[in-house]
């Protein structure tokens, strides 16, 4: 069971939703005002956010904005905004999937159960082993925080699934549509360059250690120690 989060205005979609979420046993909070989902998101802790974009108070790319600065929740826009403009922006600000209205509810629950998989796989991954360090390169796994020689650095979610992927398959060569379909998921249709964009960011922010992430011209990344 997980708990999730929709902010949805129409009550009709809203507890269309509700109803085919709660049918397979999740907890689900429904909010009709962007600002008051927002205010919920940040008062209690949700495996799955549904978004709507047009909301009363701010819109779903505003709540996600600021979601997406702190956490790496899977997120869902859910709206009948369908141009590709709006589906490049939710991309942008991060988004893990998108949905037009009107839409097949038991399609949205297949790509919520999807994620909701993948995040599980995750912290099941996660619990496993607490921490990894090695030359001044630390890693602890149930806070989600990176260090380099006792400093904790700043990474985006991305960049830092794309670190714990690479040291978790460091005796292998990653390759871009890899680390695009289990990182950014199987239905994403943006270019691999997103890959090494992030991969220069992580690089920045690993400083002196950014030696550890090494590129295998032609075919993707891997992690080495040395």
């Amino acid at each position: 069971m997980a708990k999730v989060l929709m902010v949805e205005d129409d009550p009709q979609i809203g507890n269309l939703m509700k109803a085919y979420f709660e049918k397979s046993f999740h907890e689900v909070a429904l909010e009709k005002d962007g600002v008051e989902g927002y205010m919920k998101f940040k008062s209690e802790q949700f495996d799955l956010v549904l978004l709507d974009i047009m909301l009363p108070g701010i819109d779903g790319f505003e709540i996600a904005q600021r979601i997406r600065k702190e956490s790496d929740v899977p997120i869902i826009m859910v709206t009948a905004r369908s141009d590709d403009e709006d589906q490049i922006k939710g991309y942008h600000l991060k988004i893990d999937d998108y949905i037009t209205k009107p839409f097949n509810p038991e399609i949205l629950m297949l790509k919520a159960n999807h994620l909701l998989e993948r995040l599980k796989y995750s912290k099941d991954k996660e619990t496993e082993i607490q921490s990894f360090e090695i030359k001044g390169l630390r890693i602890d796994y149930l806070k989600r925080k990176v260090y380099i020689d006792g400093d904790e650095i700043k990474l985006e979610p991305k960049q830092y699934q794309i670190l714990k992927y690479l040291i978790d398959n460091k005796t292998q060569v990653i390759t871009r549509d890899e680390l695009l379909d289990k990182i950014w998921g199987y239905d994403y249709f943006g270019s691999s360059r997103v890959v090494d964009s992030q991969i220069k960011k992580l690089r920045s922010s690993m400083k002196h250690k950014s030696y550890m992430i090494k590129t295998v011209i032609s075919v993707g990344y891997t992690f080495e120690e040395e």
